[in-house]
């Protein structure tokens, strides 16, 4: 699939934030978490059950090749930035030279997992006329937007509408494809205590037979601010890469990697709000 090349649309992002809010205040509390908390597999799947979660394979070479060039979000606000060296044990200094437009590639600790993760699908139609959706592709990226993880998965039904113009899906890739138990250990796994971060993560969740708790999601969907800009509706993604972040996506066929992140960038760049809401979440 053709990334879309987000490489250029930064400079304009970079002008763009320049009269950004002002700093939000400092030192907020650490974000509200469950530590017995974690990603557990559903009960509701009848058809092939989603049990056994044995495998944890990692997926093959040729689907990172892929991945479209490692990005990075610049922000003036370095009170965020403060706060999240708190958070990250990652020292300010350090997060302030990866806030950058200069060319650059991940290393050490920018690789690892973290705290943060982000998560999008890609799904192809199944059943009559194919109107049933099935999950084909997980993707799962950390706070600074590397990849974790991105594989292709086998839908467990026959597939009756691959929708490659929008899922950016095709045949072909079923051969590096992963079994769908597979996708689903590996997820679990890598989301376990996590703070999750999506849009409209619910339907992602759902379509890999997976639960997490509330305390630890962050959907772009349904924040407060994001949602102003639909009227009170719920956003598109589409809608708010380009009206917040001044960048294109979804122009055709859909990029999971892509998807997931940008939803962190728009989790980052609200996250003080993010995390505020929470809170009052957790002492209600």
């Amino acid at each position: 699939m053709a990334p879309v090349a987000l490489s250029s649309n930064w400079l304009k992002l970079l002008q763009k934030n320049k009269n950004a809010r002002k700093e939000s205040k400092k030192g907020s509390k650490k974000d509200f978490t469950d530590p017995k908390s974690n990603s557990k597999v559903t009960k509701k799947a009848k058809k092939p059950k989603a049990k056994a979660l044995s495998s944890t394979k990692a997926p093959k070479e040729d689907v990172k090749s892929k991945i479209e060039t490692e990005i990075d979000l610049p922000r003036n606000n370095i009170s965020e930035i403060d706060a999240t060296a708190k958070e990250t044990n990652i020292s300010a200094e350090d997060l302030k030279k990866q806030f950058t437009l200069a060319p650059q590639s991940f290393s050490g600790r920018k690789t690892e997992a973290g705290k943060y993760l982000s998560m999008d699908c890609e799904f192809v139609g199944i059943g009559p006329e194919g109107k049933e959706s099935a999950l084909a592709r997980v993707s799962i990226v950390n706070f600074y937007g590397h990849v974790i993880y991105d594989t292709f998965v086998k839908p467990r039904e026959k597939v009756t509408d691959w929708r490659t113009w929008v899922s950016g899906v095709t045949p072909r890739h079923m051969k590096i494809a992963v079994s769908f138990q597979e996708a689903q250990k590996k997820s679990a796994d890598l989301l376990n205590n996590k703070v999750l971060v999506g849009h409209a993560i619910q339907h992602d969740l759902d379509a890999l037979f997976l639960s997490h708790p509330k305390a630890l999601i962050r959907d772009t969907s349904k924040h407060p601010e994001y949602r102003k800009l639909a009227m009170g509706k719920t956003p598109s993604l589409k809608k708010l890469t380009k009206e917040i972040l001044g960048l294109e996506i979804q122009g055709g066929e859909h990029s999971s990697v892509e998807d997931a992140r940008a939803t962190m960038m728009l989790y980052r760049l609200q996250r003080a709000e993010f995390e505020k809401i929470q809170r009052n979440f957790g002492k209600a």
